[in-house]
């Protein structure tokens, strides 16, 4: 492969991450930002991504921001003792996906299982009211088993259990 095909390559992935980052509910820029970072060869300062991406500091600044909030970039300082900061992509996505069911899925949940506890305790034992919160209820119970086993466990040892169900 020559350095033409490779950088035709990474451009590729970079805007099927662009792409990605909308589904999951972040910015094209977001997407972009992680792919530069996913590709450098080191960590990149603002005014490298600024220059990578083409996009304002004020963009890169409030995208780092996002990324390092959920998870999906580090800061590092740069070396030397200067100031500046640096970002680096995380690249096991499973630890970045398993912080995310931690920090809002569980929680989000967690929420709406209190809530439809609550309101199974206010309706009578019988109807279809009832009957529809029991069932929710019942499949919240089931994602959040399901929950449990994803955030306990690697990538690895999920499929390795399907399989031996499968078999």
């Amino acid at each position: 492969m020559t350095g033409d095909d490779a950088d035709a390559v990474r451009r590729d992935v970079i805007e099927s991450m662009e792409r990605s980052a909308e589904v999951y509910g972040l910015s094209r820029s977001a997407g972009r930002v992680y792919g530069v970072l996913y590709f450098a060869s080191a960590p990149l300062s603002i005014p490298e991504l600024v220059e990578e991406t083409g996009y304002a500091k004020s963009t890169i600044s409030n995208v780092t921001r996002k990324l390092t909030r959920i998870g999906l970039i580090r800061r590092r300082s740069s070396g030397g003792g200067g100031r500046r900061v640096q970002f680096e992509p995380e690249t096991d996505l499973w630890l970045v996906v398993q912080d995310v069911f931690g920090q809002y899925v569980a929680r989000e949940m967690g929420t709406t299982r209190r809530t439809l506890d609550r309101a199974q305790d206010r309706l009578d034992h019988e109807g279809t009211t009832y009957d529809r919160v029991a069932a929710l209820a019942a499949t919240y119970d089931e994602f959040e088993t399901l929950l449990e086993l994803a955030m306990d466990h690697s990538v690895a040892e999920l499929i390795a259990a399907i399989e031996a169900y499968d078999e």
